[in-house]
């Protein structure tokens, strides 16, 4: 077993066991994550479900599974000022408790953000 498949694995598993109804919501998550890009590698980074270029580069998005889900993006990531009404700020983290369809686009706009 290749170093990416046993890393897809532990975030399989780490998945797994997390508790309904959460369980089902970051896996979907994931799947939006890994559809939208399939060159990303999974891994567990600092106990969370992670997503990096290369088994051996940093992380450029986790899943946080505390008392809220949350979906962020890590220093690793190139950043870009929010503009607008938000200035220089850069939105980094979203927090969520189930996905729709809306949901899902706007999550795969922030992974593709992240490879850009």
């Amino acid at each position: 077993m290749s170093k990416d498949e046993k890393n897809l694995a532990q975030v399989i598993d780490k998945i797994a066991k997390m508790d309904e109804p959460r369980r089902s919501v970051v896996q979907r998550v994931h799947d939006v994550i890994m559809n939208t890009a399939p060159t990303l590698k999974p891994r567990i980074w600092y106990g969370m479900p992670a997503y990096a270029i290369s088994a051996s580069t940093p992380a450029l998005l986790t899943l946080r599974n505390d008392e809220r889900l949350n979906l962020a993006i890590t220093e690793k990531a190139p950043f870009r000022a929010g503009g607008g009404v938000d200035g220089k700020l850069m939105p980094t983290a979203w927090y969520f408790e189930n996905v729709d369809e809306d949901t899902e686009r706007r999550i795969a706009d922030i992974v593709r953000s992240v490879l850009n």
